[in-house]
């Protein structure tokens, strides 16, 4: 599949403003000016904001605290005039907006309807779902709701394989979902959403990977993504772990013991141009805070802009400044020094 999507590359294209780009340039600057001076500094608003629409799942994937059922805050599903309210605050500024956290979108009934307006407001719009609700009916919503990219977990090309992590889940109900949206976009003469498969290499179904491929160019599918696992008990092995280190982020030690492979540098391009807004209304640092444990405001006593700069957001920022390694959310990261949107 190709590197370079034109269509998608266009339609972000479009997306753009002069004072999105003033605020990306002001975010950038001062994440750099940061980490020179080794204090926190904010000049901008967040690039991109992931929002939780539900922390419901119908499936019980492992690894997964929706799907462990296992959270420790409260659950339940995003508020529609909630989710405006908030992005009244932020769409001048905001270039991606992430519908996702944990749970499965498509639980929320009123999903699609946030999707809508947040196209309206010329937001870059993605999702990641499971695939299991993407019938007639909402596959077309899903097209006429103007998604800009919808990722599609398909995590194994036979159903043994897949239901050994996607667990309660059924692969041809995933499958017939993406050729659902496929036909859906030609009917419509649509070029978006850009449909992705990620596939989550685990031990179980790293030799399918060239299936994946097969399956995706088959049904039609834009791209997609390999994604490597982040596993809770890493240390003295996992049965998730893949076999074949390029697809892990941990690196067996000649002792026997994991550990993560990549440095746990004292910076975090995260922690300066997007965040997490739970469904109720809670900023949290990213998605490695799964269980909201670092609540950095909450929408629902002050506005975000007043959050965003807050004291408990630089403070946050000014300890992962001195020391990653002694926050607990940052010791399994693999993503936070890289600079991407």
């Amino acid at each position: 599949m190709p590197l370079f999507y034109a269509a998608d590359t266009m339609n972000f294209l479009r997306k753009v403003r002069a004072g999105r780009v003033v605020n990306a340039f002001k975010v950038l600057l001062s994440y750099y000016y940061s980490r020179i001076r080794k204090r926190p500094v904010m000049w901008g608003l967040p690039v991109s904001i992931s929002f939780e629409p539900t922390t419901a799942c119908n499936l019980r994937c492992p690894e997964c605290p929706s799907g462990l059922r296992a959270f420790s805050r409260p659950t339940g599903n995003l508020r529609e005039d909630f989710f405006r309210a908030a992005i009244d605050q932020l769409y001048r500024e905001l270039v991606y907006l992430i519908f996702y956290f944990q749970g499965e979108p498509f639980i929320n009934p009123a999903f699609l309807d946030m999707v809508s307006y947040a196209a309206k407001k010329g937001l870059y719009t993605i999702t990641s779902t499971n695939g299991h609700f993407l019938n007639e009916a909402n596959a077309r919503r899903t097209v006429e709701s103007g998604l800009d990219r919808l990722i599609i977990s398909v995590d194994g090309a036979t159903q043994d394989v897949y239901e050994a992590y996607r667990i309660g889940g059924k692969l041809d109900v995933v499958l017939q979902g993406a050729k659902n949206v496929v036909e859906w976009k030609r009917k419509l003469k649509s070029s978006k959403p850009h449909i992705v498969f990620q596939f989550l290499v685990v031990r179980p179904n790293e030799a399918q990977i060239p299936d994946i491929y097969r399956l995706a160019r088959e049904i039609g599918v834009d791209e997609v993504r390999l994604k490597t696992a982040q596993v809770y008990d890493y240390e003295k092995g996992n049965p998730l772990i893949p076999v074949q280190e390029q697809y892990s982020r941990y690196r067996k030690l000649p002792d026997g013991t994991f550990r993560i492979k990549n440095k746990l540098l004292n910076h975090c391009w995260k922690m300066w141009h997007a965040c997490v807004i739970t469904w109720d209304g809670l900023v949290v640092p990213c998605c490695f805070d799964k269980d909201a444990t670092h609540r950095l405001g909450d929408l629902k006593n002050d506005p975000f802009r007043t959050i965003w700069a807050g004291t408990r957001y630089q403070e946050f920022r000014s300890a992962l400044l001195k020391g990653r390694n002694q926050i607990d959310i940052c010791t399994n990261c693999t993503e936070g020094s890289k600079i991407w949107a």
